[in-house]
């Protein structure tokens, strides 16, 4: 019940912000009901196959193989596999948010899950196939092997300053 008042209450809060900026910034009104309109097409779209996702990793995926490739005991080897997963897939960071939740709930290190979200967000392995075409193989391979190392250290960081259990619902 807890889960759901807070769930509402996120939804009013950005539903009034909202409005408040369709008060403040009149002159934005078509675009920001258009932007909001295609996002919320955007996310119509793929949250259902974001639910099937869950769903398969859910059934499919134990959590004693999560705990074990994933979880605190997993080393250097989880790190790189988190970089893997995270980087595979392309669409918005949105969709990795369910997934990471699931994750944690299966026993994944919070610093796994850093990991993972960040090489989401930074190390799209498609498109990183359009950087080297535009910025050389010197370049991204640089920016990739730094990226990869300073999210390495900054999920092991945040794993010892933040508590799973003060986020996780």
């Amino acid at each position: 019940m807890k889960k759901l008042i807070r769930n509402y209450l996120c939804l009013s809060i950005v539903i009034a912000i909202f409005i408040v900026l369709l008060f403040i910034f009149p002159q934005n009104k078509e675009s920001i009901i258009e932007n909001s309109v295609n996002y919320f097409f955007e996310m119509a779209l793929i949250l259902p196959a974001v639910m099937i996702l869950m769903g398969l990793f859910n059934v499919w995926i134990s959590e004693k193989t999560v705990a074990n490739y994933l979880g605190k005991q997993s080393g250097l080897k989880g790190s790189l596999i988190s970089v893997f997963l995270g980087a595979l897939p392309t669409g918005p960071l949105y969709v990795a948010f369910p997934l990471a939740s699931s994750m944690i709930k299966k026993g994944a290190s919070l610093s796994n899950i850093v990991i993972f979200l960040s090489a989401w967000a930074c190390l799209k392995i498609p498109q990183e196939l359009v950087e080297l075409q535009f910025l050389g193989w010197k370049f991204m391979v640089l920016r990739w092997t730094l990226t990869v190392i300073l999210v390495v250290i900054m999920g092991a960081v945040i794993e010892k300053l933040v508590s799973k259990n003060s986020f996780v619902g």
